[in-house]
């Protein structure tokens, strides 16, 4: 089985990281491959935004702490050092509504990337709820990013601290053909 094949057959999501931070090389190998994320009409309507400072970190996780309804002290993204997170313009492509494919792909080609890496991934939600807030809406500012923007998710994106798991067994009538 050629390596990309395996990659996307054997990535599993993390809910355990190691506080230690990525290298800059791991990051930027990840970043890139999000940019190239297949995009309606090519209009590249998403952007990533990688957050490694701590305290900014820890912010966004309070945040999303909040909005989830969890307890205090419970961390949305398990410790994971670094959050990527996907916003995609929502007038991309004249309004027609690809702006949340688009992102999905991107956060696909993110936690693909990273799982060949040997990194740990997973997707965190409720990134729309923060980017409709004015928590959100300030980040959007202090970054000078203009425009009619969604939240589409957060990859948590570190070391794993525990083994990759073995895939489940994939259901039955997943594919149907037509020939």
């Amino acid at each position: 089985m050629n390596e990309t094949l395996k990659t996307l057959e054997t990535r599993r999501s993390c809910r355990k990281f190691k506080p230690d931070m990525i290298t800059d090389e791991e990051l930027e190998a990840v970043l890139r491959a999000g940019t190239f994320a297949p995009s309606g009409k090519n209009q590249q309507s998403s952007i990533i935004i990688a957050v490694t400072n701590k305290e900014m970190r820890d912010q966004i996780a309070e945040e999303n702490r909040k909005i989830g309804g969890w307890d205090e002290g419970f961390d949305p993204f398990y410790g994971a050092p670094v959050i990527l997170i996907v916003i995609a313009d929502k007038d991309a492509n004249n309004g027609s509504g690809t702006y949340i494919n688009d992102g999905s792909l991107v956060m696909g080609n993110l936690m693909n990337a990273a799982a060949s890496l040997g990194l740990g991934s997973v997707w965190i939600h409720r990134a729309k709820q923060e980017f409709e807030s004015e928590f959100g809406k300030s980040i959007l500012e202090k970054l000078g990013i203009k425009g009619n923007y969604e939240g589409i998710g957060h990859v948590a994106l570190g070391y794993r601290q525990t083994p990759v798991p073995q895939a489940l067994a994939r259901k039955e009538n997943y594919i149907y053909y037509i020939k």
